[in-house]
């Protein structure tokens, strides 16, 4: 994940501490009371952070297309909203504890019937219920139960939708301003609304299979034709793809996300698809003529261009996919911004796809250079084989996108050259 700031960083820490600053007067300063009233405030406090956490968290999700470009890519935005969800969590077992904490000076009974009251006092409840609804929702990311099936994992995101209900509920009714909180709560729901109801029924471009062209042996790239208005995109983002033939073994009307092979101007949508699970594996023998659904596009893999500088990409395995459509971009401009070198690494010849088309782009294309690499015969890629084929490496823009061994080598191997980290660009989605 980028380190930089961006626009919707900014955006998100004002939407969090709006909701406190508002608060703040009623909320007091406890100045040099007692442990019980910092305690208090604490628990108010984190009460009031955790739940704007948790609303913000499903705001970002919506995941319309373009949004993701103020965050630094949808990959980013991901890992802001897991972290802005268990942060979230961290922070709504402080306001308990705290709370629970405050009122132990006065009893022990106090403390206990502060947690738990009787059942009229709903708020208190409610509190409660939407805890253990983001228990519920949370516990298949602990390491404990292994690596969440990554379609069950969507659906159970339902769940979170009643810890958010139930969360807004509970707020609404013992917080002094509700006007924020109505907007937030519209913000997170509504972008859960978006997602699971709207979007898969008014956001999707409907395209036919019209080849399925093997790259290599369980490798395959889909050529698509649109149906209607075709998806505009650039060069290196990445589609929700939902397949809808019938014959398909796994994944039929599921979502996954696919980096786009095609140029930009392309008259079809080219999608590489490497046997990596059930559905990738079933989409190998996706029927020609069969129809699928494509959401986006997202991404900014070539978002930060410098034309001063000349730029360096890597690509390993499927990971070659957004430089064939950065290459296939620059035969449909007839150049190269710069000066472009492209390494491609792969175990062997036979698992370099695209390797005779690049090669023939690097003929026609003056200023795109193509290098291979094959780890079986080479050993990993090293500074002095990327020295003697591009010398000027560590000058370069770097792109690099492939297996997730493979990029954090390259950016060691980087980073020990000196290249700083805003230089180098990657992203991986993993788990989206």
């Amino acid at each position: 994940m980028r380190r930089d700031l961006k626009p919707g960083d900014i955006a998100l820490v004002v939407a969090l501490l709006l909701p406190l600053l508002v608060a703040l007067p009623r909320l007091g300063w406890p100045g040099g009371a007692g442990a019980g009233v910092w305690l208090g405030w604490i628990g108010r406090t984190t009460g009031i952070l955790g739940l704007a956490m948790m609303l913000l968290a499903a705001a970002v999700s919506i995941r319309l297309p373009g949004t993701d470009r103020w965050f630094g890519g949808l990959a980013r935005l991901w890992r802001l909203h897991h972290w802005l969800g268990f942060l979230a969590f961290i922070l709504v077992m402080a306001h308990a504890l705290a709370l629970g904490l405050a009122a132990v000076p006065a009893s022990l009974d106090a403390a206990v019937a502060t947690l738990f009251p009787p059942l009229s006092h709903g708020a208190v409840w409610l509190g409660w219920l939407a805890w253990a609804a983001l228990v519920v929702f949370l516990a298949p990311t602990f390491d404990f139960f292994g690596q969440p099936h990554y379609q069950r994992w969507k659906r159970l995101h339902l769940v979170s939708a009643v810890a958010l209900l139930l969360g807004l509920w509970h707020g609404l009714l013992l917080a002094g301003e509700t006007a924020l909180w109505w907007l937030l709560g519209i913000a997170g729901l509504g972008a859960i609304v978006w997602r699971k109801l709207v979007s898969p029924r008014v956001a999707r471009y409907p395209y036919r299979v019209e080849a399925v062209e093997t790259l290599a042996r369980g490798v395959v790239e889909l050529v698509l034709r649109p149906e209607g208005r075709a998806l505009a995109h650039e060069a290196g983002q990445f589609v929700y793809l939902s397949p809808l033939d019938e014959t398909l073994t796994a994944g039929r009307g599921e979502e996954h996300p696919y980096t786009i092979a095609s140029g930009p101007d392309d008259d079809f949508l080219r999608i590489g698809i490497k046997d990596l699970g059930d559905a990738s594996h079933a989409l190998q023998a996706v029927t020609p003529g069969s129809r699928v659904l494509i959401e986006g596009p997202y991404g900014e893999f070539y978002g930060r261009r410098f034309p001063e500088r000349d730029q360096l990409w890597i690509g390993g395995g499927i990971g070659i996919t957004p430089f064939v459509s950065g290459a296939r971009d620059i035969v449909e401009r007839g150049q190269a911004e710069g000066r472009v070198h492209l390494f491609y690494l792969a175990n062997r010849p036979d698992r370099a796809y695209y390797r005779d088309e690049l090669d023939e782009i690097a003929e026609r294309v003056e200023g795109f250079t193509f290098t291979q690499h094959y780890s079986r015969d080479q050993g990993r890629l090293t500074e002095a084989f990327l020295r003697e084929h591009c010398p000027d490496f560590t000058e370069r823009e770097i792109y690099v996108c492939g297996p997730p061994a493979m990029n954090a080598h390259l950016r060691r191997l980087l980073a020990d050259q000196g290249v700083p980290r805003a230089r180098i660009h990657s992203e991986v989605f993993d788990f989206l």
